[in-house]
């Protein structure tokens, strides 16, 4: 896995007009195969300025004048779009518009967003106009002018909210001599009851809208094709709205679920005589949709088709090999297809993500590069326009004037090609085209207005881009010689995207990268490595380990795989009280020897576990997958945890190991960290690598010798990490490994009288004990007062506000809830939801829960696998069996025949369940969620802080007040805003609770090692004799004692 961290927040400097950037020309042969020779180039070059001015005359003769209202909407929007935190407000308010129907939330969240510091960044008109507005009994009329507005601006770009309005749309732009595409918004699918209906809606339109359309009058502009008539009706859709649980991790059973329903949609295509094109979503599931139109294009029904095509996005880096896969897929298939080249509009998008996940940035970083490769790859597509019949998607002139002069230069006939543009954006360019003679399609996404603010908001975000061709030439005026230079000279400005990166030296481990198939190779032969092993060999004896020496006792325990009962996976010996003294004993006497070392060295083996489980990583996720039946992602993230707590205490254990000096004259003050002793660290079997690997390591960078106690039920895990700490430069004496019975050995480890300290993640009732017995036990007979750090659960909340995206609320809940199984000490078992939108929520909540796949964790698409154990499988029970008595059961996922194979159960959701009741109050640790209604936001916030713990909670709302308010009122260790509350990262989110969630700083942020040191301060007078030396004089004489 390559780690390309960027920590430069800073902005590139706009490119001057005057400047031309390195090489553009080179750039652009380098990317592409072609025929043309620079004589070639050149011709093409001074007709693509003749093309270019002639379509830009003809749009700026067409634009709006200041007596019209579109003009007074492109004024507001460059006014609002001056500032860039100005045009973040305005967006974010536009999002939330259709949600607030309510007039007094409505009239809140304007004033929430639009606030005096904002009206006064505003021009005259508008602050003028806004102050006014806001006093007295204007204020509501106010607010609803915004929202009508802001309905009335969404409008623009969408064609209707019905197949009806949508078909009248389109006519409308037939009259106007311009084809269409429709697509329908709400791609954004959570269950598969969503994803029939997506599908379904598509049939209805592929049923109804041909019919209408044979009885169009024949328009050659639009109609003529390359040997035959085009068909009419041409639909645009993407393919993760036909599955709800589309992803790259299970490319073949995600598309099995995809083809189910896509080819019934391309037969009832082709028989209407339609054309059918996939769109392109993100990079992460781009291979996934190129496998699958490839697939399906190929097959014997299809394979002579060419009404069918996809979209290639050039500002991806992959763009170039993905077109020339294409043509060589198309050369075998035989039959053309259609490529629509855009250059894309999630730039910002895949940039964050990839910076954040710590991956290589998959997009052209400079946009010169991204136009570029645009006019590349429309060259390329038009030397092979027999096969791969070029769609132009752009409303920048000068590209759609490169593809008009390459055309003409190569003899391609004009239905042959077409030039596309957005719904709503840019009409007097799509007048230009038309008016010279070439065929213009329209992109034109219908559908209701509440999925359709997404499309909006990235429709606003590319005009008020400082990259808009339209902003620059319609808005902005900028000359026709910098609005036609060819890419790379500094005709419009450019800049890098404003990403906000913290200064830490310290980057995460990057997750593992399903999408890629080296990624999902490595980890299924890992995968059936570890089957292999369990199938053909005697389960792995578990020993325990003090002082270098392993002993396999008499006295075992058989751990199974909780996915199938038949397959054992470790025999664990048991250890005795009196084996805990013996290990208590050995760590006490290296531990001198392992303190002397110095936090430098230790630092460094830390750093070399960390590589040792990098090598490892595949290898040990699969391990967790048999042991303790995790999934793919939760299993290799546990890997990535691991690596993180290894790298990031190495580093803070250096920070820490520099002493703290306050000198004064004559007297030198150093403060210095020292170990506390002996730690014994009890360990969990739900993160059976991570929080072993944080407790332990933190425990040993600071000087600590260790008793390693893991779960029972994750004990071979345990060993694996104990082999790697050992193999990285532990010494034997300072690192002991002591499986067994915690009720066994756990009370002898923590009342030792030697143990120093306790590190311990696990239940309340284990937790609570430990305190009783070490404070029993401190002083006694040893001088030591026991320190005791303990993570001790939640009973954590996700609270809904009436304003939340529902598309992003759901899947945060059902990843937060069902995640391993709901198997988290931060998982969410309670949703309170606002009174408004309860049953809206609950019933979109029901139908993702129910589309959730339960199987094998070995099985690459599995989200729900089993849980730990018999025990845990029949606690679970109780309480769902206590939810069916005294609450609604909305959702019971039958899990069937794997019931009887291992310990699975399937997700659960009850509502109208009681705040103070168990299902309320008590740490579940499984799949099941109760739904709670609150009457307003405070209610809210009352019934999450309503419980004895306070470990994660999270809020959903795009209220700023209320949002500024849940960070202020939530009782909760940490609080997550409009995401996930499950997936903390060591560094960016330092994890722990207080109350009865846990004591101690948290895990993996600053504080966390100082619990494991006591600080000495050391004070040395250095006045001699009336003089005293320079304070560099006395350091080395330090130094040289």
């Amino acid at each position: 896995m390559t780690l390309n961290p960027r920590g430069d927040a800073a902005k590139k400097p706009v490119q001057s007009a005057a400047v031309c950037l390195p090489t553009p020309n080179s750039f652009s042969a380098a990317l592409f195969p072609s025929q043309l020779l620079p004589v070639d180039r050149e011709r093409i070059e001074a007709n693509v300025q003749g093309i270019g001015r002639g379509l830009l005359n003809r749009a700026l003769a067409r634009q709006p004048s200041p007596v019209s209202p579109e003009w007074w909407v492109q004024q507001a929007g460059e006014w609002a779009t001056h500032d860039d935190a100005l045009k973040i407000r305005l967006f974010r308010l536009i999002d939330c518009m259709p949600m607030l129907e309510d007039p007094v939330s409505l009239n809140r969240h304007v004033r929430e967003y639009i606030d005096d510091e904002t009206i006064r960044a505003l021009p005259n008109p508008l602050r003028l106009a806004l102050q006014a507005a806001r006093s007295g009994v204007l204020a509501p009329l106010a607010a609803r002018a915004v929202r009508a507005a802001t309905l009335a601006q969404a409008r623009r770009f969408i064609a209707g909210t019905t197949p009806l309005e949508a078909s009248r749309a389109a006519f409308e732009e037939r009259r106007l001599h311009r084809g269409f595409t429709l697509d329908l918004l709400g791609e954004a699918v959570t269950s598969e009851t969503e994803a029939d209906a997506y599908a379904a809606a598509y049939s209805h339109l592929l049923q109804e809208l041909p019919e209408i359309a044979a009885h169009w009058v024949y328009d050659a502009l639009v109609d003529a094709g390359p040997g035959a008539p085009l068909p009419r009706v041409n639909v645009s859709l993407k393919l993760s709205a036909l599955d709800s649980q589309y992803d790259a991790i299970d490319p073949q059973g995600t598309t099995n679920r995809v083809l189910a329903r896509l080819r019934p949609l391309w037969r009832l295509a082709r028989a209407q005589h339609a054309q059918v094109h996939i769109d392109m979503e993100s990079y992460a599931t781009k291979d996934l949709a190129l496998a699958i139109f490839k697939q399906i294009a190929s097959e014997e029904e299809f394979r002579d088709w060419p009404h069918c095509g996809i979209v290639v996005q050039c500002y991806l880096r992959d763009a170039p090999k993905d077109l020339m896969d294409l043509l060589e897929w198309a050369r075998t298939r035989g039959t053309p297809i259609w490529v629509r080249l855009v250059k894309g509009a999630y730039w910002d998008y895949e940039t964050i993500h990839a910076q954040a996940a710590g991956w290589p940035v998959p997009v052209w970083e400079e946009k010169w590069q991204t136009d570029a490769c645009f006019e590349a790859a429309t060259t390329f597509l038009l030397e092979h326009a027999q096969l791969l019949r070029p769609a132009l998607g752009s409303h920048n002139v000068r590209s759609l004037a490169h593809g008009m002069a390459v055309a003409e230069h190569l003899g391609i006939r004009r239905e042959a090609i077409e030039m596309q543009m957005l719904y709503g954006m840019g009409d007097a360019e799509k007048e230009a085209v038309t008016a010279a003679g070439w065929r213009m399609r329209v992109y034109m996404p219908y559908g209701q207005l509440v999925p359709g603010m997404a499309y909006l908001v990235r429709r606003l975000l590319e005009n008020s881009s400082n990259e808009s061709f339209l902003r620059a030439g319609f808005i902005q005026h900028v000359s026709s010689d910098a609005l036609l230079a060819p890419p790379g000279c500094g005709a419009m400005p450019t800049a890098a995207a404003n990403v906000a990166v913290g200064g830490s030296a310290f980057a995460n481990e990057p997750l593992s990268d399903f999408s890629l198939l080296s990624v999902r190779s490595s980890m299924q032969k890992a995968v059936e490595r570890q089957r292999m092993h369990l199938s053909h060999e005697q389960p792995t004896v578990v020993p325990v380990v003090i002082n270098g020496k392993r002993e396999e006792l008499a006295d075992r325990f058989l751990r199974h795989d909780p996915a199938d009962h038949s397959r054992q996976v470790a025999a664990v010996c048991a250890a005795n009280p009196e084996l805990a003294c013996r290990a208590v004993a050995a760590v006490v006497k290296a531990l001198p020897a392992w303190s002397a070392s110095g936090y430098a060295h230790r630092a460094g083996v830390l750093r070399a576990t960390g590589a040792i489980l990098e090598r490892q990583r595949f290898d040990l996720a699969a391990l967790q997958v048999f042991e303790v039946g995790k999934p793919w992602r939760e299993a290799d993230a546990e890997v990535a945890e691991a690596i993180d707590f290894c790298n990031y205490y190495a580093q803070e254990a250096l920070k820490l190991g520099q002493p703290r000096r306050h000198d004064v004259a004559g007297e030198e003050n150093r403060t210095e960290y020292i170990p506390r002793g002996a730690t014994v660290v009890i360990a969990p079997w739900n993160f059976p690598l991570a929080i072993l690997t944080g407790m332990t390591t933190a425990a040993l960078v600071t000087g600590n010798t260790v008793v390693m106690k893991p779960a029972e039920q994750s004990s071979l895990v345990a060993l694996r990490l104990f082999e790697i700490l050992l193999e990285a430069g532990v010494p034997a004496g300072a690192l002991a490994f002591l499986p067994g019975r915690g009720e066994s050995v756990g009370p002898a480890l923590v009342g030792h009288p030697d143990t120093a300290i306790v590190a311990f993640t696990g239940s309340r009732t284990v937790g609570l004990a430990i305190h009783a017995l070490a404070a029993a036990t401190s002083g006694n007979p040893s001088p030591i007062v026991k320190r005791v750090l303990a993570e001790m659960g939640g009973k954590n909340a996700i609270i809904i506000d009436d304003d939340a995206d529902l598309d992003e609320a759901v899947v945060a809940v059902v990843q937060s809830a069902f995640g391993f199984q709901g198997q988290k000490c931060s998982a969410c078992s309670r949703v309170i939801v606002i009174d408004r939108i309860h049953d809206a929520f609950v019933k979109r909540l029901s139908q993702a829960v129910q589309s959730l796949r339960v199987g094998l964790p070995e099985e690459a698409g599995t989200r729900i696998g089993p849980l730990v154990d018999e025990a845990a499988r029949d606690r679970v029970q109780a309480f769902i069996e206590h939810g069916r008595q005294t609450c609604r059961e909305v959702v019971a996922v039958d899990v069937g025949a794997l019931g009887k194979q291992g310990w699975f159960i399937g997700p659960h959701v009850f509502a109208d369940a009681d705040p103070t009741g168990l299902l309320g109050q008590e740490e579940i640790f499984g799949p099941v969620l109760a739904v709670f209604r609150a009457r307003d936001f405070e209610h809210a916030i009352q019934m999450a802080n309503g419980t004895s713990y306070a470990l994660t909670a999270g809020v959903f709302s795009r209220s700023p007040a209320h949002l500024k308010r849940a960070g202020a009122a939530l009782a909760a260790g940490n609080i997550y805003l409009n995401r996930a509350i499950t997936g903390a990262m060591v560094g960016r989110q330092p994890f722990g609770g207080y109350r009865l969630s846990g004591a101690g700083s948290q895990a993996g942020g600053t504080d966390y090692l100082r619990q494991f040191v006591v600080a000495q301060t050391i004070t040395e007078n250095t006045l001699r004799r009336g003089f005293a030396p320079t304070h560099a004089a006395n350091a080395e004489l330090r130094d040289n004692d």
